[in-house]
């Protein structure tokens, strides 16, 4: 198996990566701490996976990639974990459907804690003795967990909400009374570079580096904010199918759309509303980016507003000159902020973009296994930039290339307009 083409990263010392593998795992254990095993359990829908799961999975990741191939004689930690916790690689074989994985009762948590116990010392023994390609694919799968890391809590926050016994209301705190003004920022026309450049790690589906031709545009300075969205609904925004995609309308009618996912109206007001977050309601904040919003409810909103989604390669060229960065993962609050700076283009809210999810001008997948691990996903999709209040603020660059379908809303999403 080669990695040269699945990711572009020279490999680390022993060093430093023995600290950042870490620090990483410990993260990891260290945001799904506050959950119960009963929490860690749940699965509220296909698309969603178990803590426990997402706990397994990464630490399977390592040992499938990293030990097996690279630590001569390595025995498996436990033989059937190869195939319940591999993911979507079928050149390993088959694996359990996804929707399935709530069922998995056993193993119990502690076991899957005692197997990446076991993991870990595996990995940080090879550190210091073992190939250049081992290291490269010890950081591939750091970078891997910290996806995770995010999967962990956009999946735990749809399971307690579909739950009916909800963690308790936050208690008040004042919502800042208006946002930062909204300016547009003027890119001029041309040939404009994007794609991933020099020697940092980055994912395959970043490269190769390529030209884009550009019109002239305007991007806002900071994301669609609640208030902002909220005008959109009160005009009728959900009930006019002239602002909508066919598909996009399909779905306000098939699941009653009528606001973002995890906004509800208060029981003693029924023009105020609530947002619940991962410590339960909270009061709405007008000056928060709206969140929680699919790519068809960002297109309608853009319509309305007179204005677009901007393209991937808009953004890109925008963030390279913007390098504002609002809340991360690293900040603890799990919820997007107001912005903290204007022009901002980073954290709080990954935001749609109108681009397909497809491979750039002479991508070629890694050869073997790795290989799956990107390109067979270039289908069906829209990108997605900048991170979010669940991103670990050390994951994220200006050519990152998130993707989800179209109708996904239980991701940290919200949108930035266009002209």
């Amino acid at each position: 198996m080669t990695v040269s083409t699945a990711l572009q990263s020279p490999p680390a010392t022993g060093a430093s990566l023995r600290a950042r593998f870490a620090e990483i795992r410990e993260t990891t254990m260290r945001i799904t701490g506050p959950f119960s095993p009963e929490d860690q359990m749940l699965q509220s829908m296909p698309d969603a996976s178990p803590t426990k799961w997402h706990l397994a999975h990464t630490t399977w990741f390592f040992e499938t990639f990293v030990l097996l191939p690279h630590v001569p004689g390595y025995q498996p930690f436990d033989p059937h974990f190869q195939y319940l916790f591999n993911s979507y690689y079928k050149q390993l074989g088959s694996h359990p459907d996804r929707e399935s994985r709530g069922l998995m009762s056993r193993p119990s948590l502690e076991r899957v804690h005692a197997y990446r116990s076991h993991v870990d010392a595996a990995i940080l023994a090879l550190l210091d003795q073992t190939s250049d390609e081992a290291r490269t694919l010890i950081e591939l799968g750091l970078n891997h967990e910290q996806q995770h890391q995010e999967l962990i809590l956009t999946d735990i926050k749809h399971a307690l909400w579909s739950s009916p016994l909800r963690p308790e209301p936050i208690p008040g705190e004042p919502p800042h009374p208006s946002p930062s003004p909204l300016t547009w920022i003027e890119i001029e026309g041309g040939v404009h570079l994007v794609g991933r450049e020099g020697s940092a790690f980055a994912f395959d589906n970043e490269s190769p580096r390529h030209e884009v031709l550009l019109r002239a545009f305007r991007i806002a300075s900071r994301s669609v904010t609640n208030a902002e969205y909220l005008e959109f609904m009160q005009d009728g925004g959900y009930r006019r199918p002239d602002l909508w995609l066919s598909d996009g309308w399909d779905k306000v009618c098939a699941e009653s759309w009528s606001a973002p996912l995890y906004w509800q109206r208060k029981e003693d007001d029924s023009a105020a509303w609530s947002q619940f977050t991962l410590g339960g309601l909270k009061d709405f904040d007008p000056s928060e980016p709206v969140c929680h919003v699919s790519y068809y409810e960002a297109d309608a909103y853009a319509r309305w507003r007179g204005c677009r989604l901007p393209t991937e390669e808009e953004w890109e060229v925008a963030a390279a000159r913007i390098p504002g960065r609002g809340s991360f993962l690293d900040d603890g609050a799990a919820h997007p902020r107001p912005a903290a700076r204007n022009p901002q283009m980073f954290g709080d809210v990954w935001e749609w973009t109108s681009s397909p999810y497809v491979p750039y001008p002479g991508f070629q997948p890694a050869e073997g296994l790795i290989g799956e691990y990107n390109g067979k996903f270039m289908v069906n999709q829209l990108v997605l930039r900048g991170g979010s209040c669940a991103t670990p603020a050390s994951h994220i660059r200006a050519t990152y290339r998130n993707f989800f379908p179209p109708h996904a809303r239980w991701q940290f999403s919200g949108l930035r307009l266009a002209k």
